[in-house]
């Protein structure tokens, strides 16, 4: 009879014939011990230093991931100069904030807000209809009476700047997506002002694992400026926006959540890392997913996806170049990442 060490070689053996990178015979990626583990956050764009920061406070504490991804987002939700997300966040057409999140823990629950008005913090929102209802998603009036009758204040997430800049923008109402427009909007020295017409969108999506080894992710939006009131993208769809299971790692996205849709692109990257891609890897495949159906479309769009794995291991790649990321770990403190590219 083999022994345990005989058995293990050889049934890795066999499965590197049919296998990618280091998966098990069984199609699993073999779980890493629980003490070589340690606490790590990362997020989308450079916005995902501050946010990263709240969010480590958690973890170097030993909180869980879950309290931790929804500390971090809170920060850029909350900051009226990051026209992205939350409060400032460029509004619709008709000059609407409409803001949609969702947050996934490491037992698979989740819960999401979709069309989401008068609240700072959707995240969460999104995180009490997880909780407390037997629900996944609210959308619309529905997740604003829920989250008045749980405590929320109801507030005007239309600051004057995101306003001025919905009236400059209806002298053409001319929709023209500017690519990687984070990097152009948010500047906390200085913001960078651009014509009316050129304003689009971005996303703030997070994932941590805490001192157990547990994921959890995160993952906020004001959605795409101008667009048709009611529009909702990928942000809060879990599958799309975000995905995470706990035995493989976890995904999110950021782009023209459309495409991320079509897709179930999060979900893809999980997928494909528990057959054993490295997290940059998966988040490459993705890309050409997108980039094969639709390779026009492509062209002129940005998609970007963000992956950790139980490892502690993260990596991403996008369509276009201009994507980074922000990573904290005990040896990296907040340090930003230029993400690989297609174009």
């Amino acid at each position: 009879m083999l022994n345990r060490r005989k058995f293990i070689k050889s049934t890795a053996a066999t499965a590197s014939l049919f296998a990618i990178g280091n998966k098990s015979a069984s199609g699993m990626i073999p779980p890493p011990d629980i003490k070589d583990i340690k606490p790590i956050v990362i997020s989308t764009w450079d916005f995902g230093i501050a946010a990263n920061q709240a969010a480590w406070k958690v973890l170097v504490s030993g909180g869980r991931a879950l309290d931790a991804v929804e500390k971090g987002v809170h920060v850029p939700e909350a900051d009226p100069k990051n026209q992205s997300v939350g409060y400032g966040g460029l509004p619709d057409r008709d000059g609407h904030v409409t803001l949609d999140a969702c947050i996934m823990d490491e037992l698979g629950n989740c819960g999401s807000v979709a069309g989401l008005e008068h609240i700072v913090h959707p995240i969460s929102v999104a995180r009490l209809v997880m909780e407390k209802t037997p629900h996944v998603m609210l959308v619309g009036d529905g997740a604003l009476q829920f989250a008045l009758e749980n405590g929320f204040k109801k507030e005007n997430l239309l600051t004057k700047e995101s306003e001025k800049a919905w009236k400059e923008w209806l002298k053409t109402a001319k929709y023209a997506p500017v690519m990687n427009i984070e990097n152009k909007l948010y500047d906390k020295a200085a913001p960078t002002k651009l014509p009316g017409n050129q304003y689009n969108h971005d996303t703030i999506g997070m994932l941590a694992i805490d001192s157990k080894g547990n994921i959890s992710g995160a993952c906020t939006t004001s959605g795409m400026a101008y667009k048709l009131h009611g529009r909702v993208g990928d942000s809060p769809i879990i599958g799309a926006g975000l995905y995470v299971d706990n035995e493989v790692g976890g995904a999110t996205s950021t782009g023209v959540g459309e495409e991320v849709i079509r897709n179930v692109g999060s979900f893809l990257v999980v997928e494909l890392m528990r057959q054993g891609y490295s997290p940059e890897a998966a988040c490459k495949e993705a890309v050409m997913r997108i980039i094969k159906k639709k390779p026009e479309t492509a062209k002129n769009i940005q998609v970007g996806f963000l992956a950790l794995n139980k490892k502690g291991e993260y990596g991403a790649f996008a369509i276009q170049k201009g994507f980074s990321y922000a990573v904290c770990t005990e040896e990296k403190n907040d340090l930003l990442i230029p993400g690989k590219s297609y174009y």
